[in-house]
């Protein structure tokens, strides 16, 4: 029987506010009523009839899903949403929900500092465990990030699977549809199908889309058509209610496709790890360059494609190895190390671009707008510490 495994990230940063010159020294870095009407409005649109839609596909028909939820998340669900803290609790509970361990910041710690890249993952485990009282045994990295360095990392920290993108970059013409194994060590590990992925997360509204409308009937049958052992559908779990409006169809959607597979049983879904120790390996996987699952170049430009963005992460890279033993400014250099601070700096344009725009001008008109703020935030903490250090 061919297995599919569903799996959600959900994230929502702690976004910083426009910060000029002017603001230095204020030290009020972050925009939290930002932070929670959009979360307000997330959870309404999204996680809370989401989480209710698959907890009752759970109980009908046996589904199961895995979820990865960043450390930034949670913290601000414990202090404005604790009831959706509970309902994600109410679905681990059945068995048949698998949480997946990530850097607690949703960072790009491992471009930084390698131990901090650890300590991040470190403080996701115990934060999962605090709030879920579960123990992950699988991994992905922001963004699906990899590469052989990552993998190896993560297996010694005692992880068995990890999460990358399907691209052929690493498959040359293999398929994504199997489970693999890192070349260097037993790291098994699942590939996103970005296919038939995207065309949930990305091309569901798309009118001018060639197979628009999208029905549960017309993609139940392209997953029965598509060979293999185990498809791998990845996606960020907003696009269901939040980047996907109700009004489109989306929840109808994703439940007569849990009913179609429920019902035929011709799929068995499965958690991650699951997956990785039911299926035999097809074959081991070297992967030299950083991959991810963002934008057409499925690379890191989505990050650290653009000079400013490079300027950015090189001063932040410069406070870590400065202050990395003050916990006060490192826990603020932390939330700073969040991807979307970056993401939000990108000069793409076209479909690409587009993206970005679409999550960064909520919280900035124009990437220079996200990348003077961000610069200004990080002057402030240099010229405090070299403050605080004379005194």
């Amino acid at each position: 029987m061919t297995g599919i495994v569903f799996y959600f990230h959900a994230h929502q940063p702690r976004r910083i506010r426009y910060y000029s010159f002017f603001d230095i020294g204020s030290k009020n870095y972050f925009n939290d009523d930002l932070n929670k009407r959009i979360l307000d409005r997330v959870v309404y649109k999204c996680y809370k009839p989401a989480l209710e839609m698959i907890y009752d596909n759970i109980i009908k028909y046996d589904i199961k899903v895995s979820f990865s939820i960043s450390g930034t998340l949670i913290e601000q669900l414990e202090l404005y949403h604790p009831e959706i803290l509970e309902l994600w609790k109410k679905l681990v509970d059945t068995g048949n929900v698998e949480i997946v361990s990530e850097t607690y910041y949703h960072s790009l710690a491992y471009l930084i500092d390698k131990d901090e890249f650890i300590n991040q993952i470190k403080l996701h485990r115990k934060k999962i465990k605090e709030i879920f009282n579960y123990k992950s045994r699988s991994f992905r990295n922001f963004e699906l990030v990899f590469n052989n360095e990552i993998g190896e990392i993560v297996y010694s920290l005692g992880y068995k699977v990890a999460l990358t993108e399907g691209t052929e970059k690493i498959l040359g013409n293999r398929s994504p549809n199997y489970v693999y194994k890192l070349k260097i060590n037993n790291l098994r590990l699942l590939l996103r199908n970005y296919r038939l992925s995207d065309d949930i997360g990305f091309r569901f509204t798309n009118k001018n889309w060639s197979e628009y409308p999208l029905t549960a009937d017309k993609y139940y049958l392209w997953l029965k058509s598509t060979p293999g052992d185990i498809i791998n559908i990845f996606m960020d779990f907003e696009t269901i209610g939040e980047h996907i409006w109700k009004e489109s169809g989306i929840f109808e959607f994703w439940n007569k496709l849990f009913e179609y597979i429920g019902k035929e049983k011709y799929f068995e879904t499965y958690n991650i790890t699951e997956a990785a120790e039911e299926f035999n390996y097809k074959d081991e996987l070297n992967i030299p360059e950083l991959i991810s699952w963002a934008d057409i170049e499925r690379d890191l430009s989505a990050w650290i494609g653009d000079s400013i963005q490079r300027e950015a992460l090189d001063y932040l890279r410069e406070l870590y190895r400065k202050f990395k033993n003050n916990e006060k400014t490192l826990n603020t250099l932390r939330y700073l190390s969040t991807s979307d601070n970056f993401y939000y700096m990108s000069l793409k344009y076209n479909s690409d671009g587009d993206v970005h725009k679409y999550f960064r001008e909520e919280a900035f008109a124009t990437p220079y707008d996200s990348f003077i703020s961000y610069m200004n935030i990080l002057r402030d903490i240099e010229l405090d510490q070299a403050i605080e250090n004379r005194n």
